[in-house]
């Protein structure tokens, strides 16, 4: 009876894959590049890294390879977030490379 299950085991996950399964068969995979996106000048440090997160989302979004399901900053992988602070205010770039859950 074990060696029966141990066998069909594959088979179902062949089966699972063939009619679609309700769980995405490439959970956790990451995009080949990163995605850089800059956000606009703000006075507030906390809204220039919102300005740049957002942007970053929009453009992951907007990638025919990648779509929402990659846009989720929280996920993303080697990330960085570079402000830059002058006169005039905050700027920040954001990179990180995007990845399923």
């Amino acid at each position: 009876m074990i060696k029966a299950l141990a066998l069909s085991a594959p088979l179902i996950s062949a089966f699972l894959v063939a009619v679609g399964s309700p769980l995405p068969v490439h959970a956790g995979a990451c995009a080949p590049e990163p995605v850089v996106a800059r956000g606009e000048e703000s006075r507030f440090v906390w809204l220039a890294k919102t300005k740049a997160r957002a942007n970053w989302r929009r453009k992951v979004r907007s990638l025919p390879n990648l779509g929402p399901d990659y846009a989720n900053w929280a996920r993303a992988a080697n990330t960085e977030e570079r402000c830059l602070t002058g006169p005039a205010g905050t700027v920040c770039i954001f990179t990180g490379t995007p990845c399923l859950p």
